[in-house]
């Protein structure tokens, strides 16, 4: 069989050209860019014991300003168009990534994620952005080549971040704002809207602005119950994993920044060749549904490996459970994206897309609270408990496939 280059799938992702794939990538670099130093530049202002629960309290404050954020930002873009939207988001991800690095007290660091997290409606504009752009048909090949793009940004992001904190701690964070700001005269300048006036919301309701009241709405969609839900779990076993991973490297493995970043680079190397390369050839054979629980299976197994770190810190093991686990992601995302939006009503995508990252933005302030308190007890029962959590999301994604693809 014969592999195509990554770059040449993703100058496939849109027939309007290959701006969407780079502007995800940038997205994904830039946001990857820090998690190599991010326990270390909260360690710079707590005691060693507390690293794990600022961490994981900062990742949290980003998933809740984003919970409240994300579904207006994605109803404001079935008004307005995706590119103001987008460019909102990145300009914002901008200035928070510029206060993160000119840190000084960790109360700078909190506001840093706050205005982050508050501006974090780029991914579900984007999402969007895609389902205007391709028939349902076609959709679940293009979330995958979505994903090949933001593995892209997941390889170069903390393999850069890792070495770029080898000169200071807050060098990661201006390099991420540059991306951000980069990304934002890309979109500016190369990204038709695809969203045109006559197919936009006529106007903005106040329940738009209520983040409970559109995911109560979105759930009114009986197709888009369990496929929510579903989801949830994914998003709480993979915050477990973003939110952990880099203390418990530091910890048990005495890894450094950079140590870190070529790590997390691997997870990039195999979400490109899980979402750009496998998961397009499985969905037309077996279905969405079925690929996905199988994603969410990988997902389980990788996460057993991870907890199994504690008792044995050997670097086969994390290689083992990195690979797994992304695998799964790999197959899990673009087939749940996909299924999403085809169950998404007609003039809704954006709004439904904003819902969807709200219940995962849910899913993303609890994972890291719990994975904080779970660590605290062992450092491998995070990671068990996500494992339980992705497989029983499984058998019921895969109950449903049995119903209809």
């Amino acid at each position: 069989m014969q592999v195509s280059h990554p770059l040449t799938l993703l100058s496939r992702i849109t027939s309007r050209g290959g701006i969407v794939a780079m502007s995800v990538f940038l997205n994904f670099a830039g946001f990857t860019l820090i998690i190599p130093v991010l326990p270390f530049s909260v360690a710079r202002y707590v005691p060693a014991s507390d690293v794990a629960f600022w961490v994981s309290s900062i990742l949290a404050l980003y998933a809740l300003c984003s919970f409240v954020a994300a579904p207006v930002l994605g109803a404001m873009s079935d008004r307005f168009g995706r590119r103001p939207i987008i460019l909102l988001s990145l300009i914002g991800f901008a200035i928070g990534f510029a206060v993160f690095g000119l840190g000084g007290a960790l109360w700078v660091l909190v506001l840093g994620r706050l205005v982050e997290g508050l501006t974090a409606g780029s991914i579900s504009a984007l999402y969007a952005y895609v389902a205007d752009t391709h028939a349902a048909g076609e959709r679940g090949a293009a979330f995958g080549m979505l994903g090949a793009a933001g593995g892209l940004g997941f390889m170069f992001g903390p393999m850069l971040g890792g070495l770029l904190g080898q000169l200071s701690l807050s060098t990661p964070l201006y390099g991420a704002a540059g991306l951000a700001l980069l990304n934002a005269v890309l979109v500016h300048f190369c990204m038709p809207e695809s969203h045109p006036p006559e197919k936009r919301s006529k106007r903005m309701r106040w329940g738009q602005f209520n983040a409970f009241g559109q995911l109560l709405a979105a759930l009114k969609e009986r197709r888009l119950r369990t496929l929510f839900a579903v989801v949830f779990c994914f998003a709480f076993g993979s915050t477990v994993l973003q939110s952990n991973l880099a203390v418990m490297l530091k910890d048990l493995l005495d890894f450094d920044p950079a140590a870190i970043g070529f790590v997390l680079a691997g997870v990039g190397v195999m979400d490109i060749i899980s979402q750009g390369l496998v998961a397009p050839r499985l969905q037309p054979r077996f279905g969405e549904r079925r690929v996905a629980s199988a994603g969410l299976v990988f997902n389980g197994i990788g996460l057993v490996a991870l907890a199994f770190l504690a008792v044995l810190p050997a670097l086969p093991l994390l290689i083992c459970g990195i690979a797994l686990f992304t695998f799964g992601d790999g197959l899990f995302q673009p087939c749940a994206s996909a299924l999403v939006a085809n169950a998404a009503p007609e003039g809704r995508q954006g709004e439904i897309q904003g819902a969807n990252q709200a219940q995962q933005a849910i899913a993303r302030t609890f994972g890291p609270l719990a994975s904080a308190w779970l660590y605290g007890l062992f450092a491998g029962a995070p990671y068990f408990a996500a494992a339980v959590v992705v497989l029983v999301a499984s058998g019921v994604l895969w109950r449903g496939s049995n119903k209809g693809p």
